[in-house]
Formats: C-alpha cells, structure tokens, sequence
C-alpha cells in the first residue's frame, strides 16, 4: 500500500509557507461515522447524549453539537469520497462535558447505557480529564471527558 505521504519530498521548501511553518489546523469541524441503522444511531446520540438531529442534502442525517457534527452514513451505502474502510464499530472517541460526571452517569444508567470504565483520570488535549467510557448502538467506544476547573478556566483565559 502507498501512504500520501510517499508523495511528499522530505523537506518542503519554506517559500510555500505563507509566515511560519505551525500547524495548519485550527479545530475539528465533523467526522464521519459509518453505522448500522441511521435510526438507531440518531436515537441513542440524541437522547443519551442530547445531541441535535439535523437534516441536510435532501434526507443525510447529522448528529450536531458545540461547533462541530458528527456526519451519518450507513453501511454500505456510504456517500462518496468515503475511508477507505468503512466500518461500524471502529471508532474512539473523546467527548468533553461541563456537566459534572457523576449527573452524567445517572442519566446514562437512567438511559440504561452500561457504563465500561470510569471515572477514570486521562489527559485530554488541554491538559488532566475525568472520564466515563461506554459504547453505542454500534459498539464505538465513546468517552466522555469533563476538564478539572483550572484546565478550563485558563483555556478561557480566566485567571
């Protein structure tokens, strides 16, 4: 198999940067998740976790929230240009809350989500996290991460 990368040179020449050579990319804006039922999918990403449905492109569902979404495709029936290998049940994801865990896990037992770890500490992206780990309708591993108060305060430039 040949990775994009082979088609790079190994330096890229500095006169292509427009100012410096930092990182490119500045968030997340969706991600793809190839399921097994659309409906069931919007059901448990809804209520379980309040996310909103949204309709797009004639009857393509997304599950949106905060400034990114998660775009829906079915197995099978993936719209074009797709991963390579598409499949439900493959993804790992880290979701961040401001809601504190411990309502977080009555409401996931009320929906009666089994929860497989947690809380546990990890570290997230800006630093120390609190996670609670369980799986969906397509047993993608899903962790919900709260940051302690200092973290978050200080990404919002808060003393």
């Amino acid at each position: 198999m040949v990775s994009s990368l082979d088609h790079f040179p190994e330096q890229i020449p500095t006169f292509m940067f427009c100012g410096s050579p930092s990182c490119f990319i500045q968030r997340l804006d969706h991600l793809v998740l190839t399921v097994k039922s659309i409906e069931d999918t919007v059901a448990f990403y809804s209520k379980v976790l309040g996310m909103e449905v949204v309709t797009f492109k004639g009857t393509r569902k997304a599950l949106h929230f905060g400034n990114q979404k998660f775009n829906l495709h079915e197995a099978g029936k993936e719209f074009e240009p797709k991963a390579r290998c598409p499949i439900p049940g493959s993804a790992d994801l880290c979701l961040i809350t401001e809601v504190p865990l411990d309502q977080l896990q009555d409401h996931l037992k009320a929906c009666g989500v089994v929860i497989e770890e947690g809380p546990v500490a990890r570290t997230g992206a800006m630093g120390p996290i609190t996670s609670i780990y369980f799986r969906d309708p397509d047993e993608n591993l899903i962790e919900v991460s709260r940051y302690c108060p200092d973290v978050t305060a200080a990404h919002r430039g808060e003393p």
